[in-house]
């Protein structure tokens, strides 16, 4: 019997070959200023390919490349505090349909899930915490009971509202008994608590799903090149890492049944050279689905370098914060960050919180200046949504998991910046990016014929089609 693949591998083929023409083009614009968010366009049309304009973007999906698992984001304990206890239940039900539900909202589906306390969080906390001086090596304090107030049920209304997240764990500190100077921020962990603290993620996951909130992917450590000064953070190099996941929590992993798959490193483009060590490590490897990324330093092409050293290997770009350091809008930040990412291989694009006051709240020391997808003002006790949230949602609405990128043509950055995408059910979605000072008229290519369009400077545009006979 032929695989759920190969079936799909074949249609798409006789889908190629066959005497097909397109539907007519849906598509929706979001402008820099937001003055158009996610707004339907008129109804264009293919047309029998004449000669080329200037700027054509041809998409062509007998060439690809990644599965995807979808756009995200990191549920802090800040935003699931704001979620759960600041706004008024119906204004929380709203956003959150709004954010998750595929048919209401813009259908996010990728979360990362921090095990403990992160920067965007109310106080400093792990899931095993003693008094100073004071050890517990076989777990006997372990407990998440401090996430059951307002995390696990807002992750649970997000299951809810989209049940195909994929949802991935990171801690961002060990317990500060297992440290090297008994504090959760800054520091090392200790050798001799490698094991205590392979067992307390394998914990941590089983506790999320016995909350309803199953943990596809994992990661060790954030930021593991980061040693905080503020918030919970760890130094942890790539020789520890890959000692910790084959040697201690790959087999404990396995011995418990557990199918959570880890990802190397969580941390900024321009050390390629850390996942690519913890990869190579015999031991490690076949406990390890990929590599985790973030966008503060470096460049998007070393997922590309990532790649050709491990084809087998996936990639995913876990964290991207927008802030009030950032000139440009955030519409433009965050739609570069989409296209570069996906054009070099990441399945999946997460930004960081979802919820902050207007104040940048709540955070635990680290980042008081970021901005989430959604901004609260607790005095008119109303909401906005960012420039970063409708960017994400010219993907998220209309690319959907288990999509697969193919071919188009981008310009760069400074003119037409595009990635295209096929869904399962055989539709095509295809993102443009206007980096022009001015308006950018263009065509589009595809087997053969080609609909005429054009963007204003600053916007981000979804095209949609489908195939029938």
């Amino acid at each position: 019997m032929l695989s759920r693949a190969h079936r799909y591998a074949s249609a798409v083929l006789l889908i190629a070959s066959s005497p097909l023409f397109s539907q007519t083009v849906r598509s929706y614009i979001s402008t820099s200023d937001l003055s158009r968010a996610l707004e339907a366009q008129p109804i264009l049309s293919f047309a029998p390919a004449s000669s080329p304009a200037p700027l054509t973007i041809s998409v062509d999906e007998s060439s690809r490349f990644q599965t995807m698992d979808g756009f995200g984001i990191s549920m802090t304990e800040g935003s699931a505090w704001l979620l759960h206890e600041r706004m008024p239940p119906a204004m929380s039900r709203d956003v959150m349909t709004k954010l998750f539900d595929p048919s209401s909202g813009i259908g996010l589906s990728f979360v990362r899930l921090p095990i403990g306390s992160t920067d965007l969080s109310l106080n400093h906390y792990s899931y095993d915490d003693m008094p100073a001086g004071q050890q517990d090596t076989e777990l006997h304090h372990f407990s998440t009971t401090h996430d059951e107030a307002y995390v696990f049920p807002i992750m649970r209304e997000a299951l809810k509202l989209n049940p195909s997240i994929t949802v991935m764990a990171t801690p961002w500190s060990a317990p500060a008994w297992m440290k090297t100077h008994d504090s959760m921020i800054g520091g090392s962990l200790r050798e001799e608590d490698m094991s205590a603290y392979a067992e307390y993620i394998v914990r941590s996951l089983q506790s999320f799903e016995k909350e309803g909130i199953p943990v596809k992917y994992l990661t060790v450590q954030n930021e593991p090149l980061h040693e905080t000064e503020d918030f919970p953070g760890t130094l942890m190099l790539a020789d520890q890492q890959k000692h910790l996941i084959g040697h201690y929590l790959g087999p404990d992993l396995r011995r418990m049944g557990l199918r959570t798959q880890v990802l190397a490193y969580d941390h900024n483009w321009d050390h390629p050279e850390y996942p690519l060590e913890v990869l190579s490590d015999p031991a490690a490897a076949p406990f390890m689905a990929g590599s985790a990324l973030h966008c503060y330093g470096g460049e998007p092409t070393a997922q590309s370098v990532i790649h050709n050293k491990f084809p087998d290997k996936g990639i995913w770009m876990t964290e991207c914060s927008g802030g009030t350091w950032q000139k440009k809008a955030p519409l433009e930040v965050t739609a570069h960050l989409l296209i570069d990412s996906t054009r070099n291989w990441a399945k999946a694009v997460a930004l960081w919180g979802i919820v902050l006051d207007t104040d940048h709240n709540p955070h635990a020391g680290g980042c008081g200046t970021c901005r989430g997808l959604v901004t609260l003002d607790t005095n008119k006790m109303s909401v906005s949504y960012t420039g970063d949230f409708y960017a994400l949602a010219q993907a998220s609405k209309f690319v959907h998991p288990v999509a697969t990128r193919i071919d188009s043509t981008s310009f760069g950055s400074d003119s037409l910046e595009s990635v295209a995408f096929q869904n399962v059910d055989g539709s095509i979605a295809l993102l443009v990016l206007n980096n022009r000072s001015d308006a950018a008229t263009f065509d589009v290519s595809w087997r053969a014929s080609t609909f005429h369009t054009s963007l204003p400077p600053g916007a981000l545009a979804t095209y949609m089609w489908s195939l029938k006979h």
